[in-house]
């Protein structure tokens, strides 16, 4: 009897302890992914600012270059989903016919609704450019999982087992799928589970560390890929 007494004693005061670690290391964990939010956003702002003032003569040739070679406006604007699925407006540089909708489909290989100078600036990204801005407002980082258009979001959250855990972190203007050569066109639930396992591994190992080793990997990327178009 008095064993019995002496052992459930031992356990009831086992199990508070073992609560008390798991909070300490959550706090832990808590604080640490606190500190490196504050610094990569610090560390956003500054690259975002150098960024825009060293692109800032070519993006004015490519606005030229846009109004040059086709009617309508130098830029583009559409919601996509932010961290914790909020929407924003992102930019772009416009690509295709004014007319043309870039809200029902994905551009594909040879599509019509793209401009020619539009279908340089898509192989090469530079169509990219303006989202500096969201950079600089807080609704992207520079690294992160690329934001899609919302069905599309919506299609592969209903298809795609763990979708949603893009949305733990700020979506990026370039990311590790992007280095890794998953760019394009996501014409397949596999196309979409491939980009998806580099964003998750992307999300549970992320640091300054990894964030600058993607910065400094993806102007080679975009240079030896062309699934872009």
């Amino acid at each position: 009897m008095a064993q019995d007494l002496v052992v459930s004693h031992n356990l009831s005061t086992a199990q508070p302890q073992r609560a008390t670690s798991s909070t300490a290391q959550r706090h832990r964990f808590g604080t640490a992914d606190r500190a490196y939010n504050h610094s990569k956003r610090l560390c956003d702002i500054v690259i975002a600012l150098v960024l825009f003032t060293a692109a800032l003569p070519l993006m004015v040739t490519i606005a030229a270059l846009i109004k040059a070679d086709s009617h309508g406006p130098v830029l583009f604007r559409q919601l996509r989903y932010g961290r914790n699925q909020k929407p924003f407006v992102i930019w772009k540089f416009r690509t295709m016919q004014a007319h043309a909708s870039g809200d029902d489909r994905q551009a594909t290989k040879n599509d019509r609704r793209v401009t020619r100078i539009g279908r340089f600036l898509r192989t090469c990204s530079l169509d990219e450019l303006p989202q500096i801005y969201n950079v600089l407002c807080g609704d992207m980082a520079l690294v992160g999982p690329r934001p899609h258009m919302l069905w599309l979001d919506d299609l592969f959250c209903d298809l795609v087992d763990n979708y949603n855990e893009r949305y733990r972190v700020k979506p990026g203007i370039t990311g590790l799928a992007q280095i890794s050569g998953c760019r394009g066109e996501t014409s397949s639930k596999s196309d979409m589970r491939k980009r998806l396992e580099k964003d998750i591994e992307y999300i549970e190992n992320r640091s300054l560390t990894l964030d600058l080793k993607i910065l400094i990997l993806t102007l080679p990327a975009l240079l030896r890929r062309r699934d872009a178009y």
